[in-house]
């Protein structure tokens, strides 16, 4: 066989297919093994800190934690931060209606925390078309500390959490520090789904990227960074009118010229997503938002969804058996190889030996679920957010919905 035997299409097959199994080898080899013990992944109370990460925090903290409606472990989630061993963290939780139900949750938290600083900011004054940043705004006028910390309502955290992450705040060329996290599905089949959305694909991809030295970070599950800073940037108000207001607020430090940690602390976030249009509206959003901020990186996604090219490399390798049976070999050996490396994953991302077969079956269902949305992302230039429609071009249309309506989750 020689090599012009293959046809073109053949040959580009054969390098998608070799470039799928080359990611799936590296997801597979970067992704630390789950661990029971803990909601921090890799680093949680009692072990070691990593090199370079200081024994005490940088300064007192005011933790900033939008809410908007009653979400399922809401009252737990929240509760984490109060355990925190940070000996000085204001606790924050903001509102925009009187009558929205997450107030009775942080009524809970203050009594059940009495000696803890915990304010409920109740405001519903909008300053821009992005709910979310408006609460963050009204917040912020309320934040006592030095050092800002905000993080979505659906997470939880490890005791040692405010320690960690604000640590790399001492030193002045770090503008911004965000943690990656893990997904906890909230009692469904397509919550599961959504749960391999964050766990096989999202985590391993910015792991990698992040081994490859990009530091274009910012995730709403927790981002740290000095008042200083926040000021230097315009405060939340330069983020009024964004989309991707997390990663945004990350990149406005960068453009200072500072550094973004990705901190070792990995928190849980719940997956509550009970049907497949929630789920499919959620992860569009995520996808197109993806595509706003970084348009070349979303262009080559395609890549990382493993199980469709592992199945155009094993259709590829019957094709190629009777006529190229080299070509057919090396196919064959080079599929085996990408699915031997994504159930690695899977099996790295297991909660137990009994989510792994269960779940299982849903590996290749969500690698051609997730082929499927970026083709749907690739078009379009809205998403949907807590009843919001608001555009990929970081503009956001007025809200169609009141704030109570707005359901849809982070």
């Amino acid at each position: 066989m020689t090599a012009h035997t293959l046809s073109l299409f053949q040959w580009l097959l054969i390098v998608l297919c070799c470039a799928a199994t080359i990611y799936a080898l590296l997801a597979a080899v970067a992704m630390p093994r789950f661990t029971k013990r803990g909601l921090s992944g890799e680093r949680h109370a009692g072990k070691p800190r990593p090199h370079g990460t200081l024994r005490e925090p940088v300064a007192s903290v005011s933790v900033l934690k939008p809410l908007c409606g009653m979400e399922p472990h809401l009252f737990e989630n929240l509760a984490t931060f109060c355990e925190q061993t940070h000996q000085c963290v204001q606790l924050l939780f903001g509102v925009s209606s009187a009558a929205d139900p997450a107030i009775a949750v942080v009524r809970r938290l203050q009594k059940k925390y009495p000696r803890h600083d915990i304010a409920l900011i109740d405001d519903p004054r909008v300053y821009g078309s992005n709910l979310k940043v408006s609460n963050l705004i009204n917040m912020a006028r309320n934040a006592r500390h030095d050092v800002i910390v905000v993080a979505d309502s659906d997470i939880a955290v490890e005791p040692d959490y405010l320690e960690q992450v604000t640590a790399p705040l001492a030193d002045p060329r770090v503008g911004i520090v965000t943690c990656l996290y893990r997904a906890r599905s909230i009692g469904s089949y397509w919550s599961r789904v959504g749960a391999l959305f964050i766990d096989e694909w999202f985590a391993p991809s910015v792991r990698i990227a992040h081994a490859g030295g990009s530091r274009g970070f910012g995730f709403g599950a927790t981002l740290a960074l000095r008042r200083s800073t926040l000021d230097d940037i315009g405060g939340f108000e330069a983020l009024k009118n964004c989309l991707a207001d997390d990663y945004l607020l990350a990149e406005h430090t960068r453009r200072l010229g500072l550094e973004t940690v990705l901190s070792p602390v990995t928190v849980a976030t719940d997956v509550i997503e009970r049907g497949f249009i929630p789920l499919w509206t959620r992860e569009m959003r995520w996808l197109r938002t993806i595509r706003s901020v970084n348009p070349a990186g979303f262009a080559f996604l395609f890549v990382t969804f493993t199980s469709p090219w592992l199945l155009a490399g094993a259709l590829l390798a019957l094709s190629l058996h009777a006529h190229h049976p080299d070509a057919a070999l090396g196919m064959a050996i080079g599929t085996l190889s990408g699915l031997i490396a994504r159930v690695a994953l899977h099996a790295r991302e297991a909660r137990a030996g009994r989510t792994f077969w269960r779940d299982l079956p849903l590996v290749p269902l969500r690698d051609g679920l997730l082929a499927l949305q970026w083709l749907g992302a690739a078009f379009g230039s809205q998403v949907v957010w807590r009843g919001a429609r608001m555009s990929i071009a970081n503009r956001v249309e007025a809200p169609t919905a009141s704030i109570m309506e707005m359901s849809d989750g982070g």
